[in-house]
C-alpha cells in the first residue's frame, strides 16, 4: 500500500508542477471561461490577480510537501487536505462561469487523487 500512496503523491505533485510552473502560459482545453493562460483563468473567474499568486504558491508548496512526504510522512495529510480544499474551489469556479463539465475533469481527478492520498495516509 505504501507504494501506491507514494505513486499517487508523485503523480499529483508532478501534475501541479507541470500546470503551475511549466504550462501556466499555455492554452489548454481545460482553462476556465475563454482564458488562454492560467492567470487569465483567474481573471475569468472574477478573482483578483493576487489570488492567482496565492493559490499558485499554495499549490506548489503542497506539491513540494507531497514529495517531501516520501521521506517525512507527517507532511502528507496536511498537503493533501489543502489540495482537496483548493480543488473544491477550482470546481466551484468552473461552475460559477458555467463551464462545460469537460473543463472540470482535471480538477475533479485531482480532487479524487487527493482524497485517495488522505484515505491511504490516514489508514
Amino acid at each position: 500500500m505504501n507504494f501506491i500512496l507514494i505513486s499517487i503523491q508523485v503523480v499529483v505533485a508532478l501534475g501541479l508542477v507541470n500546470v503551475w510552473l511549466l504550462r501556466n502560459k499555455q492554452a489548454t482545453a481545460y482553462r476556465g471561461g475563454r482564458a488562454k493562460t492560467l492567470k487569465e483563468e483567474f481573471l475569468a473567474y472574477g478573482l483578483p490577480e493576487w489570488f492567482y499568486f496565492l493559490i499558485g504558491g499554495l499549490k506548489i508548496l503542497a506539491a513540494l510537501a507531497l514529495l517531501a512526504g516520501i521521506m517525512e510522512p507527517a507532511l502528507v495529510p496536511p498537503a493533501a487536505a489543502l489540495l482537496t480544499l483548493l480543488m473544491l474551489g477550482a470546481l466551484s469556479m468552473h461552475i460559477k462561469v458555467k463551464d462545460p463539465f469537460t473543463k472540470s475533469v482535471p480538477a475533479l481527478c485531482m480532487l479524487i487523487l487527493n482524497l485517495g492520498i488522505l484515505a491511504l495516509a490516514l489508514s
